[in-house]
Protein backbone atom coordinates (compact mmCIF):
# COMPACT_ATOMS: atom_id res chain seq x y z
CA UNK A 1 0.00 0.00 0.00
CA UNK A 2 2.75 2.32 0.51
CA UNK A 3 4.50 2.06 -2.34
CA UNK A 4 1.51 2.69 -4.38
CA UNK A 5 0.81 5.71 -2.13
CA UNK A 6 4.18 7.08 -2.95
CA UNK A 7 4.08 6.23 -6.75
CA UNK A 8 0.91 7.78 -7.27
CA UNK A 9 2.28 10.49 -5.33
CA UNK A 10 5.40 10.47 -7.40
CA UNK A 11 2.68 10.65 -10.80
CA UNK A 12 0.87 13.69 -9.39
CA UNK A 13 4.07 15.69 -8.38
CA UNK A 14 5.61 14.97 -12.13
CA UNK A 15 2.37 16.03 -13.72
CA UNK A 16 2.00 19.40 -11.70
CA UNK A 17 5.67 19.87 -12.91
CA UNK A 18 5.24 19.44 -15.87
CA UNK A 19 1.95 21.32 -16.24
CA UNK A 20 4.09 24.26 -14.48
CA UNK A 21 6.60 23.92 -17.06
CA UNK A 22 4.72 23.92 -20.22
CA UNK A 23 2.77 26.95 -17.97
CA UNK A 24 6.05 29.16 -17.71
CA UNK A 25 7.60 28.18 -21.13
CA UNK A 26 4.40 30.18 -23.00
CA UNK A 27 5.49 33.13 -20.43
CA UNK A 28 8.69 32.96 -21.76
CA UNK A 29 8.01 33.67 -25.55
CA UNK A 30 8.94 37.14 -25.06
CA UNK A 31 8.50 40.64 -23.45
CA UNK A 32 5.06 42.31 -23.86
CA UNK A 33 2.68 44.79 -22.57
CA UNK A 34 -1.23 43.38 -21.80
CA UNK A 35 -4.19 43.74 -20.13
CA UNK A 36 -8.24 43.22 -19.76
CA UNK A 37 -10.04 46.26 -19.72
CA UNK A 38 -13.43 45.83 -17.40
CA UNK A 39 -16.05 48.19 -15.94
CA UNK A 40 -18.27 46.75 -13.23
CA UNK A 41 -17.17 43.03 -14.20
CA UNK A 42 -18.71 43.47 -17.82
CA UNK A 43 -15.47 43.50 -20.51
CA UNK A 44 -15.03 46.82 -22.30
CA UNK A 45 -14.44 45.99 -26.22
CA UNK A 46 -12.75 48.54 -28.87
CA UNK A 47 -11.12 50.63 -26.69
CA UNK A 48 -7.22 51.67 -28.42
CA UNK A 49 -4.36 51.31 -26.14
CA UNK A 50 -1.16 52.34 -27.77
CA UNK A 51 2.97 52.34 -25.69
CA UNK A 52 6.44 53.81 -26.14
CA UNK A 53 9.63 53.94 -25.08
CA UNK A 54 11.50 56.34 -22.78
CA UNK A 55 12.74 58.43 -25.39
CA UNK A 56 8.52 58.87 -26.57
CA UNK A 57 9.21 56.38 -29.94
CA UNK A 58 6.07 54.43 -30.73
CA UNK A 59 6.71 50.85 -30.05
CA UNK A 60 3.27 49.51 -30.91
CA UNK A 61 -1.09 49.46 -30.40
CA UNK A 62 -3.75 47.19 -29.69
CA UNK A 63 -7.77 47.37 -29.16
CA UNK A 64 -9.90 45.49 -26.90
CA UNK A 65 -11.38 42.70 -28.00
CA UNK A 66 -15.22 40.66 -27.21
CA UNK A 67 -13.62 40.30 -23.70
CA UNK A 68 -11.87 43.18 -23.49
CA UNK A 69 -8.20 41.88 -23.84
CA UNK A 70 -5.11 43.45 -25.13
CA UNK A 71 -1.79 42.83 -26.31
CA UNK A 72 1.36 44.59 -27.20
CA UNK A 73 4.67 42.89 -28.15
CA UNK A 74 7.22 45.37 -27.13
CA UNK A 75 10.60 45.01 -28.77
CA UNK A 76 13.56 44.43 -25.71
CA UNK A 77 13.09 44.57 -21.51
CA UNK A 78 12.63 48.66 -20.89
CA UNK A 79 10.55 50.67 -19.28
CA UNK A 80 7.16 52.28 -21.48
CA UNK A 81 4.56 54.21 -21.42
CA UNK A 82 1.19 52.77 -21.91
CA UNK A 83 -1.87 55.53 -22.67
CA UNK A 84 -5.74 54.35 -23.38
CA UNK A 85 -7.55 56.45 -25.70
CA UNK A 86 -10.06 58.02 -23.59
CA UNK A 87 -12.30 58.81 -26.63
CA UNK A 88 -11.91 55.23 -27.51
CA UNK A 89 -14.32 54.25 -24.84
CA UNK A 90 -18.07 53.41 -24.69
CA UNK A 91 -20.81 56.28 -23.90
CA UNK A 92 -21.09 56.54 -19.97
CA UNK A 93 -17.85 54.73 -19.35
CA UNK A 94 -14.38 57.08 -18.60
CA UNK A 95 -11.42 56.53 -16.73
CA UNK A 96 -11.68 56.22 -13.06
CA UNK A 97 -9.38 58.80 -12.31
CA UNK A 98 -8.60 61.12 -15.68
CA UNK A 99 -4.95 61.52 -14.92
CA UNK A 100 -3.97 57.94 -14.69
CA UNK A 101 -4.82 57.85 -18.64
CA UNK A 102 -0.73 57.18 -19.16
CA UNK A 103 0.77 54.60 -16.89
CA UNK A 104 4.42 53.86 -16.69
CA UNK A 105 5.25 50.26 -16.82
CA UNK A 106 8.88 48.64 -16.52
CA UNK A 107 9.25 45.17 -18.75
CA UNK A 108 11.56 42.76 -17.56
CA UNK A 109 13.12 39.54 -19.53
CA UNK A 110 10.62 37.52 -21.09
CA UNK A 111 8.08 39.11 -18.78
CA UNK A 112 4.89 39.76 -20.08
CA UNK A 113 3.76 42.63 -17.74
CA UNK A 114 0.34 43.46 -16.94
CA UNK A 115 -1.36 47.05 -16.76
CA UNK A 116 -4.70 47.64 -15.29
CA UNK A 117 -6.82 50.76 -15.85
CA UNK A 118 -9.18 51.70 -13.78
CA UNK A 119 -12.69 52.46 -15.11
CA UNK A 120 -16.12 53.91 -13.73
CA UNK A 121 -19.85 54.37 -14.95
CA UNK A 122 -20.37 58.31 -14.99
CA UNK A 123 -17.31 61.29 -14.90
CA UNK A 124 -14.16 60.14 -13.67
CA UNK A 125 -12.26 62.41 -11.28
CA UNK A 126 -8.52 63.47 -10.98
CA UNK A 127 -6.09 61.25 -8.18
CA UNK A 128 -6.09 65.06 -6.07
CA UNK A 129 -10.19 65.60 -6.27
CA UNK A 130 -10.33 61.58 -5.26
CA UNK A 131 -9.00 61.99 -1.87
CA UNK A 132 -10.80 64.76 -1.48
CA UNK A 133 -14.52 64.55 0.33
CA UNK A 134 -15.50 68.23 -0.38
CA UNK A 135 -18.06 67.13 -3.23
CA UNK A 136 -19.97 65.18 -0.40
CA UNK A 137 -22.64 63.95 -3.42
CA UNK A 138 -20.40 62.27 -5.53
CA UNK A 139 -18.86 60.64 -2.79
CA UNK A 140 -21.55 58.76 -1.08
CA UNK A 141 -22.92 57.92 -4.35
CA UNK A 142 -19.26 56.56 -4.65
CA UNK A 143 -19.98 54.59 -1.48
CA UNK A 144 -23.59 54.00 -2.00
CA UNK A 145 -22.39 52.02 -5.87
CA UNK A 146 -19.30 50.31 -3.86
CA UNK A 147 -21.37 48.96 -1.08
CA UNK A 148 -23.84 47.48 -3.69
CA UNK A 149 -20.90 45.99 -5.42
CA UNK A 150 -19.59 44.53 -1.88
CA UNK A 151 -22.85 43.09 -1.23
CA UNK A 152 -22.57 41.41 -4.74
CA UNK A 153 -19.88 40.07 -4.02
CA UNK A 154 -20.10 38.92 -0.65
CA UNK A 155 -23.37 36.86 -1.50
CA UNK A 156 -21.11 35.40 -4.57
CA UNK A 157 -18.64 34.46 -1.12
CA UNK A 158 -20.88 33.31 0.50
CA UNK A 159 -22.72 30.26 -1.67
CA UNK A 160 -19.22 29.13 -1.71
CA UNK A 161 -18.54 29.53 2.14
CA UNK A 162 -22.00 27.94 3.18
CA UNK A 163 -20.50 24.70 1.79
CA UNK A 164 -17.13 25.07 3.09
CA UNK A 165 -18.12 25.50 6.47
CA UNK A 166 -20.84 22.35 6.86
CA UNK A 167 -18.03 20.39 5.26
CA UNK A 168 -15.50 21.55 8.16
CA UNK A 169 -18.47 21.49 10.68
CA UNK A 170 -18.90 17.36 9.58
CA UNK A 171 -15.49 16.48 9.00
CA UNK A 172 -12.96 18.71 10.55
CA UNK A 173 -11.58 19.04 7.01
CA UNK A 174 -10.15 22.12 5.95
CA UNK A 175 -10.20 21.95 2.19
CA UNK A 176 -7.98 23.86 0.11
CA UNK A 177 -9.58 22.32 -2.49
CA UNK A 178 -12.75 24.01 -2.35
CA UNK A 179 -11.93 26.91 -4.93
CA UNK A 180 -11.76 24.72 -7.66
CA UNK A 181 -15.61 23.39 -7.01
CA UNK A 182 -16.47 26.92 -8.07
CA UNK A 183 -14.35 26.58 -11.16
CA UNK A 184 -15.71 22.86 -12.65
CA UNK A 185 -19.03 24.03 -11.71
CA UNK A 186 -18.27 27.51 -14.13
CA UNK A 187 -16.59 25.72 -16.69
CA UNK A 188 -18.87 22.44 -16.86
CA UNK A 189 -21.93 25.61 -17.47
CA UNK A 190 -19.34 26.21 -20.23
CA UNK A 191 -19.10 23.13 -21.97
CA UNK A 192 -23.22 22.53 -21.81
CA UNK A 193 -23.51 25.95 -23.30
CA UNK A 194 -20.76 26.57 -26.02
CA UNK A 195 -19.99 23.25 -26.92
CA UNK A 196 -23.17 21.21 -27.02
CA UNK A 197 -25.49 24.15 -27.60
CA UNK A 198 -27.84 24.18 -24.77
CA UNK A 199 -29.28 27.58 -23.45
CA UNK A 200 -27.68 28.93 -20.14
CA UNK A 201 -30.72 28.86 -18.25
CA UNK A 202 -30.88 24.97 -18.97
CA UNK A 203 -27.14 24.51 -18.95
CA UNK A 204 -26.58 25.86 -15.35
CA UNK A 205 -28.76 23.62 -13.29
CA UNK A 206 -27.51 20.74 -15.08
CA UNK A 207 -24.19 21.84 -14.12
CA UNK A 208 -24.91 22.55 -10.72
CA UNK A 209 -26.12 18.50 -10.46
CA UNK A 210 -23.28 17.01 -11.92
CA UNK A 211 -21.17 18.86 -9.76
CA UNK A 212 -23.77 17.44 -7.01
CA UNK A 213 -22.74 14.10 -8.02
CA UNK A 214 -19.23 14.56 -8.37
CA UNK A 215 -19.38 16.16 -5.03
CA UNK A 216 -20.72 13.02 -3.44
CA UNK A 217 -18.24 10.81 -5.13
CA UNK A 218 -15.23 12.61 -4.09
CA UNK A 219 -16.23 11.74 -0.49
CA UNK A 220 -17.60 8.56 -1.78
CA UNK A 221 -14.46 7.22 -3.31
CA UNK A 222 -12.12 9.51 -1.88
CA UNK A 223 -12.50 11.58 1.53
CA UNK A 224 -14.35 8.63 2.98
CA UNK A 225 -11.67 6.37 2.20
CA UNK A 226 -8.93 8.41 3.85
CA UNK A 227 -11.77 8.88 7.16
CA UNK A 228 -11.77 5.03 7.47
CA UNK A 229 -8.10 4.64 7.23
CA UNK A 230 -7.94 6.92 10.30
CA UNK A 231 -6.19 9.89 8.01
CA UNK A 232 -4.98 12.56 9.90
CA UNK A 233 -6.77 15.84 9.57
CA UNK A 234 -3.51 17.63 8.85
CA UNK A 235 -2.34 15.25 6.13
CA UNK A 236 -6.25 15.42 4.78
CA UNK A 237 -5.94 19.07 4.33
CA UNK A 238 -2.10 18.64 2.75
CA UNK A 239 -4.14 16.04 0.08
CA UNK A 240 -6.77 19.20 -0.37
CA UNK A 241 -3.97 21.60 -1.47
CA UNK A 242 -2.14 19.11 -3.76
CA UNK A 243 -6.01 18.26 -5.04
CA UNK A 244 -6.42 21.80 -5.67
CA UNK A 245 -3.44 22.49 -7.53
CA UNK A 246 -4.18 19.28 -9.99
CA UNK A 247 -7.32 20.19 -10.34
CA UNK A 248 -6.54 24.08 -11.20
CA UNK A 249 -3.84 23.13 -13.87
CA UNK A 250 -6.27 19.88 -15.26
CA UNK A 251 -8.56 22.96 -15.80
CA UNK A 252 -5.35 25.18 -17.53
CA UNK A 253 -4.62 21.99 -19.63
CA UNK A 254 -8.58 21.48 -21.24
CA UNK A 255 -9.26 24.95 -21.22
CA UNK A 256 -6.38 27.14 -21.88
CA UNK A 257 -5.58 30.53 -20.13
CA UNK A 258 -7.58 32.86 -22.14
CA UNK A 259 -10.69 34.19 -20.43
CA UNK A 260 -14.40 32.58 -21.71
CA UNK A 261 -17.93 33.48 -21.79
CA UNK A 262 -21.25 32.39 -22.01
CA UNK A 263 -22.73 32.58 -25.10
CA UNK A 264 -25.67 34.84 -23.45
CA UNK A 265 -25.61 37.41 -21.35
CA UNK A 266 -22.20 38.76 -22.54
CA UNK A 267 -23.23 41.86 -22.50
CA UNK A 268 -26.38 44.18 -20.95
CA UNK A 269 -26.84 47.89 -20.85
CA UNK A 270 -26.69 49.31 -17.48
CA UNK A 271 -29.56 50.72 -15.07
CA UNK A 272 -29.75 53.31 -13.01
CA UNK A 273 -31.23 52.68 -9.81
CA UNK A 274 -30.86 56.01 -7.50
CA UNK A 275 -27.09 56.60 -7.41
CA UNK A 276 -26.24 52.94 -7.92
CA UNK A 277 -25.55 51.67 -11.73
CA UNK A 278 -25.99 47.92 -12.49
CA UNK A 279 -26.83 45.42 -15.15
CA UNK A 280 -30.68 43.14 -14.74
CA UNK A 281 -27.89 39.93 -14.67
CA UNK A 282 -26.61 41.12 -11.77
CA UNK A 283 -29.92 41.71 -10.10
CA UNK A 284 -30.87 38.22 -11.00
CA UNK A 285 -27.98 36.87 -10.03
CA UNK A 286 -28.34 38.14 -6.31
CA UNK A 287 -32.06 37.36 -6.15
CA UNK A 288 -30.97 33.58 -6.83
CA UNK A 289 -28.31 34.10 -4.20
CA UNK A 290 -30.45 35.11 -1.92
CA UNK A 291 -33.09 32.40 -2.80
CA UNK A 292 -30.57 29.64 -2.21
CA UNK A 293 -29.09 30.85 1.57
CA UNK A 294 -32.88 31.20 2.40
CA UNK A 295 -33.02 28.00 1.10
CA UNK A 296 -29.87 26.40 2.74
CA UNK A 297 -30.96 28.11 6.23
CA UNK A 298 -34.54 26.40 5.82
CA UNK A 299 -33.29 23.25 5.48
CA UNK A 300 -30.82 23.28 8.20
CA UNK A 301 -33.68 24.78 10.60
CA UNK A 302 -37.00 22.70 9.50
CA UNK A 303 -35.50 19.45 7.56
CA UNK A 304 -34.94 15.83 9.32
CA UNK A 305 -31.53 15.87 7.48
CA UNK A 306 -31.08 19.66 8.10
CA UNK A 307 -31.24 18.79 11.87
CA UNK A 308 -29.24 15.60 11.42
CA UNK A 309 -26.50 17.84 9.85
CA UNK A 310 -26.25 20.03 12.60
CA UNK A 311 -26.12 17.05 15.00
CA UNK A 312 -23.05 15.24 13.50
CA UNK A 313 -21.40 19.10 13.24
CA UNK A 314 -22.16 19.05 16.93
CA UNK A 315 -20.67 15.77 17.86
CA UNK A 316 -20.39 12.80 15.50
CA UNK A 317 -19.98 10.22 17.86
CA UNK A 318 -23.50 11.07 19.78
CA UNK A 319 -25.09 11.53 16.45
CA UNK A 320 -24.25 7.73 15.70
CA UNK A 321 -25.52 6.67 18.69
CA UNK A 322 -28.27 8.48 17.97
CA UNK A 323 -29.20 6.22 15.07
CA UNK A 324 -28.02 8.75 12.58
CA UNK A 325 -26.19 7.74 9.37
CA UNK A 326 -23.13 9.59 9.98
CA UNK A 327 -21.15 8.98 6.65
CA UNK A 328 -24.67 9.73 4.59
CA UNK A 329 -25.12 12.71 6.50
CA UNK A 330 -21.25 13.80 5.23
CA UNK A 331 -21.74 12.42 1.63
CA UNK A 332 -25.29 14.72 1.48
CA UNK A 333 -22.95 17.53 2.65
CA UNK A 334 -20.78 17.24 0.15
CA UNK A 335 -23.14 16.88 -2.38
CA UNK A 336 -24.96 19.95 -1.69
CA UNK A 337 -21.65 21.69 -0.58
CA UNK A 338 -20.41 21.36 -4.16
CA UNK A 339 -23.54 22.14 -5.93
CA UNK A 340 -23.81 25.51 -4.50
CA UNK A 341 -20.06 26.31 -4.93
CA UNK A 342 -21.22 25.22 -8.66
CA UNK A 343 -23.80 27.52 -8.76
CA UNK A 344 -21.84 30.67 -6.96
CA UNK A 345 -19.15 29.70 -10.33
CA UNK A 346 -21.64 30.05 -12.75
CA UNK A 347 -23.19 32.77 -11.30
CA UNK A 348 -19.55 34.53 -11.16
CA UNK A 349 -19.05 33.56 -14.36
CA UNK A 350 -22.40 35.49 -16.14
CA UNK A 351 -20.69 38.76 -14.45
CA UNK A 352 -17.48 37.91 -15.58
CA UNK A 353 -15.44 35.91 -17.59
CA UNK A 354 -14.36 32.86 -16.90
CA UNK A 355 -10.65 31.75 -15.76
CA UNK A 356 -8.98 28.89 -14.20
CA UNK A 357 -7.79 30.63 -11.22
CA UNK A 358 -11.63 32.46 -10.99
CA UNK A 359 -11.91 30.01 -7.75
CA UNK A 360 -8.42 30.02 -6.58
CA UNK A 361 -8.93 33.89 -6.16
CA UNK A 362 -12.34 33.95 -4.16
CA UNK A 363 -10.74 30.59 -1.64
CA UNK A 364 -8.69 33.23 0.31
CA UNK A 365 -11.90 35.30 1.17
CA UNK A 366 -13.97 32.60 2.09
CA UNK A 367 -12.12 31.20 4.00
CA UNK A 368 -12.01 34.58 5.67
CA UNK A 369 -16.21 34.69 5.44
CA UNK A 370 -16.11 31.82 7.36
CA UNK A 371 -13.16 32.34 10.28
CA UNK A 372 -15.08 36.08 10.51
CA UNK A 373 -18.26 33.99 11.28
CA UNK A 374 -17.19 31.40 12.96
CA UNK A 375 -16.09 27.99 12.05
CA UNK A 376 -18.42 25.15 11.08
CA UNK A 377 -21.81 27.32 11.15
CA UNK A 378 -23.23 28.20 8.08
CA UNK A 379 -25.16 31.16 9.33
CA UNK A 380 -21.91 32.23 10.65
CA UNK A 381 -20.19 32.17 7.18
CA UNK A 382 -22.98 34.02 5.47
CA UNK A 383 -22.72 37.30 7.93
CA UNK A 384 -19.17 36.89 7.15
CA UNK A 385 -19.26 36.79 3.59
CA UNK A 386 -21.21 40.06 3.59
CA UNK A 387 -18.46 41.88 5.87
CA UNK A 388 -15.70 40.39 4.26
CA UNK A 389 -17.36 41.57 0.58
CA UNK A 390 -18.79 44.90 1.78
CA UNK A 391 -15.38 46.14 3.77
CA UNK A 392 -13.41 44.90 0.22
CA UNK A 393 -15.13 46.97 -1.78
CA UNK A 394 -15.67 49.83 0.31
CA UNK A 395 -11.90 49.78 1.30
CA UNK A 396 -11.05 50.89 -2.78
CA UNK A 397 -12.12 54.39 -1.58
CA UNK A 398 -9.26 54.41 0.92
CA UNK A 399 -6.92 52.52 -0.54
CA UNK A 400 -5.41 50.99 -3.92
CA UNK A 401 -7.87 48.73 -5.54
CA UNK A 402 -4.62 45.69 -5.70
CA UNK A 403 -4.80 46.13 -2.10
CA UNK A 404 -8.41 45.88 -1.37
CA UNK A 405 -7.59 41.90 -0.35
CA UNK A 406 -5.05 42.73 1.97
CA UNK A 407 -7.74 45.09 4.49
CA UNK A 408 -10.69 42.44 4.11
CA UNK A 409 -7.47 40.63 6.13
CA UNK A 410 -6.72 43.11 8.56
CA UNK A 411 -10.11 43.62 9.69
CA UNK A 412 -10.13 39.14 10.51
CA UNK A 413 -7.52 39.96 12.26
CA UNK A 414 -8.77 42.80 14.42
CA UNK A 415 -12.04 41.12 14.61
CA UNK A 416 -10.66 37.61 15.86
CA UNK A 417 -7.83 39.37 18.72
CA UNK A 418 -11.52 40.84 20.11
CA UNK A 419 -13.67 37.87 19.17
CA UNK A 420 -11.58 34.80 17.97
CA UNK A 421 -14.73 32.11 18.33
CA UNK A 422 -16.24 34.52 15.53
CA UNK A 423 -19.32 36.59 14.71
CA UNK A 424 -21.60 33.83 15.29
CA UNK A 425 -18.81 31.35 16.60
CA UNK A 426 -19.02 29.57 20.50
CA UNK A 427 -16.59 29.65 22.87
CA UNK A 428 -15.33 26.21 23.33
CA UNK A 429 -12.88 25.09 25.93
CA UNK A 430 -9.88 23.63 26.07
CA UNK A 431 -8.19 21.25 28.07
Amino acid sequence: MRRAVIAFTAFLGGLIFLLSASTSAAWADGEGLKGTLKNQGQPVNGVKISAVDEGGKPVGEATTDAQGVWKIPVPKPATYKVTLDAKTLPSGVSLKFTDKGTLTVPVAVNQEKTVLFALVTGKGTTTTAATNQGDSSSYWDRVAQLAFEGLSLGLIIALGAVGLSLIFGTTGLTNFAHGELLTIGAFLAYVLNATFGLHLLIAAPIAVLIAAALGYGQDRFFWGWLRKRKTGLISMMIISIGLAIFLRYLVLFLFGGRSLSYVQYVAQDGIQIGPITTTPKSLVAMAIQIVVLIAVGLWLTRTRMGKATRAVADNPALAASSGINVDRVIRLVWAAGAGIAALAGILLGTTQTLQFVMGQQLLLLMFAGVTLGGLGTAFGALVGSLVVGVFVQVSTLWIPPEMKYVGALVVLILVLLVRPQGILGRRERIG
